[in-house]
């Protein structure tokens, strides 16, 4: 939420309050697809251990309906609250990427070139 509204953060700069703390914990993004209305929260991670499991996640997280996208340096992966809580998770090896992800329909060619841009940015973290 703090990258979808410009300037959110600075307002919210020292505020102690259920509403501020509430936008702070907001999914990064809200999707919605053209064709069919359906909408997802989405929750961006970065590793560079390309690892992500659901210990890494606040014990309290309220958006049980949210789909976690993990960038790495090699990849983009993606799982859901729900997958997490099961016992499942990212890692190096696993093959849960954001292109097999039916919900969204997404062009993996897009996908590639975004990856290969990501490699690119992430070089030097």
């Amino acid at each position: 939420m703090e990258n979808t509204v410009p300037g959110v953060m600075k307002l919210l700069a020292g505020v102690r309050s259920d509403v501020a703390t509430n936008i702070r914990r907001m999914p990064d993004f809200v999707v919605q697809k053209p064709d069919n209305g359906d909408v997802f929260f989405i929750e961006v991670k970065f590793r560079k251990s390309e690892s992500f499991k659901f210990s890494d996640i606040d014990k309290d997280y309220p958006y049980e309906n949210c789909y976690f996208v993990l960038v790495s340096k090699k990849h983009i992966k993606c799982i859901t609250y729900q997958e997490l809580k099961d016992g499942k998770e990212i890692t190096p090896t696993s093959r849960n990427y954001l292109g097999n992800r039916k919900e969204f329909e997404l062009d993996k060619d897009i996908i590639i070139d975004f990856c290969n841009f990501a490699v690119k940015f992430f070089d030097v973290v």
